[in-house]
């Protein structure tokens, strides 16, 4: 198994009565970042990914979010250059880059293939087509947003391994001279992994090129059904998908008693959590998604009692098709003049036992953890498991001793856990690399049906 450490990197000081107020991380004026406190945050950000190598982990995951205090990584490939130079070991895994909002995917291209030669080798790319908010701050046309990142994936892949010079003639891209001069170290090319929120397309798209899908956080009755979807497709392609082709980010967070475990996992609502990552004209942007992938996510946070996928809340899918219609939330009373400030928070945090019900957050002592996440690996089987911390205002220290508890009291465990389930991580076993007979019954890739997914977390 490769297991990750991940953390949304956030500006931990932002005042949470702004972000109520604001209705969404995203968006919220700039004024509210202090650079000597942002300063601090990027040096101990740094300091917790070595930590994290030291204690035996052996990735460390960072994304790229853009305009909010939620993620302080705005431009994560500084981050990974720096982590290529300071750690040694661990492989480092962008998930990811959001393809459709660059102009010059060569310049991706160049940035993440001097990263691999950097690190000797210790890339993992993982490209995203990024939040609704993602293409507003980056003023990209969310119409074209899967165009525009087959047609740079498609790009950077020929720069990294067609000989140059050429020429590209694209529909969105065109170029006279591609030539890049550093390519990877990693032949023919770095592995590539794909983070997703239930995109029925995307995990079509995955499974069509061999790569693997990464699950984050998502409720495991839709995950099942989903990873279903990408062993069928891949059968169709020729090949058994198994559990190298399957990852999970999951919110873990411990530390020495259930009490403390309880105040700090509270911490992952700060501010109204995931559900206010943007406010609803953010979130979805027209042309963005495709009905079936709204429709997906409205069952979804309909299932996880309130959570959501950056921003994409039960809540802002009401009016879509088919949605049944809801009475209005304490936050859009909030938003009316209809409530206060401290009503919106108290909603807020009243959701924290139906949000550790669903297992959207994991938080205890390594002893009460455990049980949780091996039955997310009995259910899912995937090879590739991120521990996901904590959100909002929770100290280093407490970070670092999570860190540490993981090390010494978890990650043994689940390493035991995943060669008893026989998971065979992309290391060990390369995606696609099976094939499947046609006309047979291809093998599971979870281990319930999604009817049954549900009762696995009750």
């Amino acid at each position: 198994m490769i297991l990750m450490y991940f953390t949304e990197r956030p500006y931990r000081y932002v005042p949470e009565d702004e972000v109520i107020k604001h209705g969404g991380f995203f968006g919220l004026p700039n004024k509210f970042f202090d650079p000597e406190k942002g300063a601090q945050l990027f040096d101990e950000y740094l300091n917790e990914a070595v930590l994290a190598e030291e204690a035996g982990f052996d990735a460390i995951m960072l994304n790229e979010h853009h305009g909010t205090p939620f993620c302080l990584g705005a431009v994560m490939n500084v981050e990974a250059s720096i982590l290529a130079r300071i750690t040694r070991k661990v492989r480092i895994v962008l998930l990811g880059n959001p393809l459709p909002t660059f102009k010059n995917p060569l310049r991706v291209a160049e940035e993440l293939a001097m990263i691999d030669c950097i690190s000797y080798g210790r890339l993992v790319p993982g490209w995203v087509r990024g939040a609704g908010s993602e293409q507003i701050f980056n003023n990209a046309n969310p119409a074209y947003n899967r165009e525009l990142f087959n047609e740079a994936h498609d790009l950077i892949l020929a720069a990294w391994m067609r000989p140059g010079p050429f020429r590209w003639e694209g529909k969105h891209f065109t170029y006279r001279y591609v030539n890049p001069w550093v390519r990877p170290y990693q032949k023919p090319r770095p592995p590539i992994w794909i983070p997703g929120v239930l995109s029925p397309e995307t995990v079509e798209w995955c499974a069509e090129h061999k790569y693997p899908y990464l699950g984050l956080g998502t409720s495991l009755k839709e995950t099942v059904e989903l990873w279903n979807l990408y062993g069928d497709t891949a059968a169709k392609h020729g090949y058994l998908a198994g559990s190298e082709n399957f990852g999970y980010v999951q919110h873990v967070f411990v530390t020495d008693n259930e009490q403390k475990a309880e105040e700090l996992g509270r911490c992952h609502l700060f501010g109204g959590g995931q559900v206010n990552f943007s406010r609803p004209e953010h979130t979805l942007p027209p042309g963005y998604n495709s009905k079936a992938a709204t429709r997906r996510l409205a069952q979804a946070t309909a299932a996880r009692s309130g959570t959501a996928f950056l921003g994409v809340s039960a809540e802002k899918l009401g009016s879509a098709e088919g949605a049944p219609q809801r009475r209005l939330s304490t936050k859009q009373r909030l938003q009316r003049g209809e409530a206060t400030i401290e009503e919106a928070r108290a909603a807020i945090y009243s959701r924290y036992p139906k949000t550790v019900k669903s297992m959207a957050v994991i938080s205890g002592t390594p002893k009460t953890v455990l049980p949780k996440i091996r039955r997310i690996l009995e259910t899912l089987r995937p090879s590739v498991f991120g521990f996901f911390a904590t959100q909002g205002p929770v100290s280093f220290e407490d970070r670092l001793r999570n860190i540490r508890l993981l090390g010494q009291e978890v990650l043994p465990a689940v390493r035991e856990y995943g060669k008893e389930l026989g998971l065979l991580d992309p290391f060990e076993r390369e995606p696609g690399s099976r094939p499947y007979i046609p006309g047979t019954r291809r093998e599971p890739v979870v281990s319930v049906p999604p009817s049954r997914a549900t009762a696995v977390v009750s």
